[in-house]
């Protein structure tokens, strides 16, 4: 299995996490996030980055242990994604389309 990219943020919801490399739109303009209450959803990571302050490992545990619970097992936990990372994900979206 491919390893998977994730930044864990927090904001006033709580904490959530990001997946800068897997597109949750036909244009990959949106990336998957993930939260307890919620699960899936799209997100504009520029958005969400601006909006939301870097989660703590101790804040993220949890969230971390029901990511790999459901089936996240290659996770990588990165801080910000890089210019690859949003490649990637615009590169998946047309895959799919």
């Amino acid at each position: 299995m491919d390893a998977i990219a994730v930044i864990f943020r927090k904001d006033k919801d709580g904490v959530f996490a990001l997946f800068p490399e897997i597109p949750a739109d036909y244009y990959g303009n949106l990336c998957e996030t993930y939260q307890h209450i919620g699960q899936h959803s799209g997100a504009d990571y520029r958005g969400c980055i601006h909006n939301s302050k870097q989660a703590t490992q101790k804040e993220y545990a949890d969230l971390l242990h029901e990511l790999r619970m459901i089936g996240y097992e290659n996770l990588v936990i990165k801080h910000r994604a890089s210019p690859e990372m949003h490649e990637k994900r615009r590169t998946a979206a047309k895959e799919i389309r």
